[in-house]
């Protein structure tokens, strides 16, 4: 805690205050707090700046930098709680070891304007409490008297409410108001928060499971001991199948029990959807959510209740970290190795690390789980900062299933094939016996190529440098990058040749299209991020295809995780190479990751899986740790390449981009900075070179990547490297500390 944050509140009248604003500014501004206004540490208050006025938080005490003269006013204070200690603090850790604006993380935590907004207010209706003083003329009808009969419990109701509830007009109910039977008063809209049965019975664990759930229910009970040290990392590292959720469902039910708020963080939207489920089967409603998809009034209701204490569970996206949580009793991150955990615009920032750290500050345990944790998390329980829970086997008795790899350099070569023989014999046999089977391509669209069979030409995206994918049953060319579209067209874009043009490799859609062809009775649906676009969507597909509606699922990883199919026993990965290549460090890894999610769909349940993964590279050492279900002897493998080359988590990594629409002025700033990089026999900067998308959005992009050793302070080199260069206006450089994306 900072010393200015034991200042005692209020603070008095004509004390100078730190406020920060929401703005990507780097510091804090001084006011004075003027008469009539009682604040303090951490009060949201409305201050001018220039000539319009924002909000902010009070951060500190000032520091007598702005001379008396110059100094302004607070001009409001807004009535909700104040921002706990431990979130400022966050906010500041947050700043510091990215390198972003202290006002823009400010942003992030202060992501809902509505709430700084007076409260609005509804007309409710309640009985009179002196029905002597009615009019002793006004007639009772019997419409009017089941309107009585209804607001004898004394619940206030909207008129609409009222009306459908005693089966009468609006008009009746204003009536009677009129006549002074029913009283008007002004309710807060907002629906009531759900309540959640911490004693509702969940499912019989088995053994494994009951070990590792009394170990978390033991660390939020000690966490949640006045004074307590209970900051802890607990990693549930259980195959697919194993009931992780289950098991970190009863850490939920202990800190529920003690009265305070769980935030748990998932990847993706699509995930939440059986996930809200299980939820409510173990607790009997719905826990609040965070994400895109909330409207602006969902929004403001849970960012209030989370503020005030009084909401108990909230499950969300990375942003959800940065909630105004004031009774936080446990973070649980799920899948916690999963990419879409690295925000890569704005703050640049891993929600699994941060996770991390607002545990370690607000003295509470955090939850990793996953069926294939990540390299830093196994090498942060093999030198003791983790503690890991293992849960080995599949719940219920089901086993884990066979995998197979089909050499695809021994397949026949078929135009519009992309479906081994061994694949299309398990599928038509799983069709024979009413099961479902899963293929799964990592690739959006019909191709991810459009070539002219004529002169070469390939059509790229104007604004980056990659490929336009053709997306056959939009009818139109997509960049995957920026959004850039165009329709498909008849004649080669640099030669004019007609009918020239063809789609080279496969997509989801050109993989239905085979399915289609050869299994016509099949039912099939397409599973991606264009398809699924809400949680809606999402629920819809997968009740259909749990009441056996759907026979064959194709998708990308928008389905490689999480979900549970009881009939689905076959999974075909039709391309396991892709991913590979590239020079990303964690290439292998994630595509190891997400092979064995994909794998583990299958067999779930009674029947035993089958799994086929359609490779070029068999003898590829993460290929045979799949088909043999040796995850250390891949991780072995992994750790020793990385340890080689000093690279994450055995060194550590920073990337610097600098970009703009001037290509010119890109390399000259690109340049300069490389001149005045700095020099260490613990520090090695690549570059400045084009970055592998040296053009997206219609910005030039150059690259330069810092390689340092884990005991390197690299925020306070690079801060002091930067401090000796200027970057021109037009030119923006982006630093990320940790990169995942090398892009």
């Amino acid at each position: 805690m900072r010393p200015d944050q034991a200042t005692n509140h209020p603070l008095q009248a004509g004390c100078r205050v730190r406020v920060l604003i929401p703005l990507p500014l780097s510091s804090t501004y001084e006011y004075r707090i003027p008469d009539g206004i009682s604040v303090g540490l951490g009060d949201y208050v409305s201050v001018p700046l220039g000539n319009r006025t924002e909000r902010g938080v009070i951060w500190g005490i000032g520091r007598d930098q702005v001379p008396e003269e110059r100094l302004r006013e607070i001009t409001g204070i807004y009535k909700i709680p104040p921002m706990q200690p431990e979130m400022r603090d966050f906010i500041e850790w947050t700043a510091s070891y990215t390198m972003s604006k202290l006002g823009s993380v400010l942003r992030m935590a202060m992501s809902v304007p509505t709430v700084f907004r007076p409260e609005r207010t509804v007309t409710a209706y309640i009985s009179v409490s002196d029905p002597i003083s009615v009019d002793p003329t006004v007639r009772m009808t019997n419409a009017r008297a089941r309107v009585l009969s209804v607001v004898e419990d004394g619940c206030p109701r909207k008129i609409g409410e009222l009306a459908q509830a005693a089966c009468v007009s609006p008009g009746v109910i204003s009536g009677m108001a009129r006549a002074g039977l029913l009283k008007p008063i002004q309710i807060n809209p907002d629906p009531e928060l759900p309540v959640i049965d911490v004693h509702r019975p969940g499912p019989i664990l088995s053994d494994n499971q009951d070990r590792a759930a009394a170990e978390l229910r033991n660390a939020v009970l000690e966490a949640s001991k006045t004074g307590s040290e209970g900051f802890a990392v607990w990693v549930l590292d259980g195959v697919t199948g194993s009931g992780k959720t289950e098991t970190y469902f009863e850490a939920l039910a202990k800190c529920l029990e003690r009265g305070l708020q769980a935030l748990v963080l998932l990847p993706e939207i699509g995930l939440s959807v059986q996930w809200y489920s299980r939820f409510e089967e173990r607790f009997g409603v719905r826990p609040l959510q965070w994400n895109s998809e909330l409207s602006g009034s969902e929004r403001r209701r849970t960012w209030l209740a989370i503020q005030a204490g009084h909401s108990a569970v909230v499950v969300g996206a990375r942003s959800a970290l940065y909630l105004p949580f004031s009774k936080l009793g446990v973070i649980i991150v799920d899948e916690e190795h999963d990419i879409s955990f690295k925000q890569e615009e704005g703050v640049i920032y891993n929600a699994r690390d941060m996770s991390v750290v607002r545990a370690r500050i607000s003295k509470i345990p955090v939850i990793l789980a996953s069926a294939t944790p990540s390299l830093e998390t196994m090498t942060n329980i093999q030198f003791g900062r983790y503690r890991r829970l293992h849960l080995p086997d599949r719940y219920g008795g089901a086993t884990m299933p066979e995998i197979k790899l089909v050499d695809m350099r021994s397949e026949p070569q078929e135009n519009e094939k992309w479906i081994s023989l061994e694949l299309q014999e398990k599928i038509r046999k799983a069709l024979k016996s009413r099961e479902q089977v899963l293929l799964y391509l990592n690739r959006r669209g019909y191709a991810p190529l459009t070539l002219c069979r004529r002169c070469g030409h390939r059509i790229s995206c104007s604004e980056c440098s990659s490929w336009l994918v053709e997306h056959r049953l939009k009818e139109r060319l997509e960049c995957h990058h920026c959004g850039f579209l165009r329709s498909i067209p008849d004649e080669c874009p640099e030669c004019g040749a007609l009918q020239t043009l063809v789609a080279c490799g496969p997509g989801v859609e050109r993989i239905a299209d085979e399915v289609a062809r050869r299994y016509p009775d099949a039912r099939t649906e397409i599973m991606t991020s264009d398809t699924i676009r809400a949680p809606s969507a999402a629920l819809d597909l997968v009740t259909r295809v749990h009441k056996g509606e759907v026979d064959i699922l194709i998708g990308t990883q928008i389905l490689a995780k999480g979900y549970h199919f009881p009939d689905l026993t076959v999974v075909g990965v039709i391309d396991a190479d892709l991913g590979l290549a590239g020079g990303d460090l964690r290439a292998s890894e994630r595509v190891y990751q997400t092979l064995h999610q994909v794998s583990g769909r299958a067999g779930r349940a009674e029947k035993p899986g089958f799994v086929i993964l359609q490779t070029y590279q068999p003898e590829n050492p993460l290929m045979k740790a799949l088909s043999s279900g040796d995850r250390e002897q891949f991780l072995e493998i992994e750790a020793e390449a990385r340890k080689r080359y000093f690279m994450p988590p055995y060194g550590r990594l920073v990337s610097l981009i600098v970009s703009g629409p001037d290509r010119d002025l890109v390399d000259k700033a690109s340049r300069e900075l490389g001149k005045t990089r700095p020099y260490s026999d613990k520090i090695t900067v690549l570059g400045p070179a084009d970055a592998p998308l040296s053009l997206l959005r219609g910005r030039h992009r150059r690259r330069l990547l810092v390689k340092a050793d884990r005991d390197v302070h690299l925020q306070a080199i690079i801060k002091s490297w930067l401090s000796k260069s200027s970057i021109p206006k037009g030119v923006r450089l982006q630093i990320d500390i940790d990169p995942y994306s090398f892009m």
